[in-house]
């Protein structure tokens, strides 16, 4: 795609709008502005829903989805692309083209499937598009294990299962894989990244909180801003996850349920 040089550079978020302003678009564009990254957004699905649960979804249209996403390419030129939840397999048939046609590229999708409370967020017949139509235009896929288990197949239950997995997802097409682990159990949280030839691991203390909504939406926004300003992917990645566990551990507290990180915490990477 021709861009302009702009500054700030300009994200594009294309996901679900989160009511209670934890997750989806809301901490997209929050954590864009974090970094100093202009977000603009095409909101796939509107949400009724708060820090205990999910009470109503309604989909957006692909046509208003395509459209959303066509404006926003001809005229503000994103250099970097997050999706999270597409809810529907006509819904990411949409999203798809629309990336094509618009060559934009940086694509960091962020498989949303379930979420924290364990309501379903994405379609059973809308897994194989996910697979088939978005994982090849993904510079980085970044799943929980409960995703990475549905997308590579088998059950995660170590590193190496998680090595095992980045490695078939980035075989079915996307660029790199970082596998989570934050619905893992232990004192350590191990995240593992796959970018078709080298391995990195993080690991870290796991914080005792409930305040967890939206850190999935939080952490693939912070890798797009990183990627929007120019940091290599690795790079982007480390800067996501430093941010993310920062804002977990400063969370304000919010509602009775999965409570919102703190999207104000600055981030380590500024070039």
């Amino acid at each position: 795609m021709s861009q302009k040089r702009i500054d700030p550079p300009v994200a594009l978020t294309i996901a679900g709008s989160d009511s209670g302003g934890g997750a989806g678009i809301q901490a997209d564009l929050k954590t864009f502005h974090a970094f100093g990254v202009f977000g603009t957004s095409a909101i796939t699905a509107i949400t009724a829903q708060n820090t205990i649960g999910v009470d109503a979804v309604e989909t957006v249209s692909p046509a208003l989805i395509r459209a959303q996403i066509d404006a926003v390419a001809r005229d503000l030129f994103p250099v970097a692309v997050k999706t999270g939840m597409l809810a529907t397999a006509a819904g990411i048939e949409a999203v798809a083209e629309s990336i094509r046609a618009a060559a934009l590229d940086r694509i960091v999708v962020d498989p949303v499937m379930v979420a924290t409370s364990g309501a379903c967020l994405l379609e059973l017949d809308a897994v194989n598009a996910l697979t088939e139509r978005m994982l090849p235009l993904a510079a980085l896929v970044t799943p929980n294990l409960p995703e990475a288990e549905i997308l590579a197949g088998g059950t995660i239950e170590n590193e190496a299962d998680m090595a095992r997995a980045a490695r078939e997802i980035v075989d079915l097409g996307a660029g790199a894989a970082l596998i989570k682990g934050g619905h893992g159990e232990g004192e350590e949280v191990v995240d593992v990244l796959w970018d078709g030839s080298d391995q990195r691991v993080w690991r870290g203390p796991r914080l005792a909180t409930t305040s967890t909504h939206g850190t999935g939406c939080t952490l693939s926004a912070a890798i797009a801003a990183g990627l929007a300003l120019g940091a290599p992917l690795s790079e982007a990645v480390e800067t996501g996850l430093r941010f993310t566990h920062r804002a977990i551990a400063s969370a304000p507290g919010l509602g009775a349920g999965h409570g919102p990180l703190n999207h104000w915490v600055e981030p380590v990477y500024r070039p």
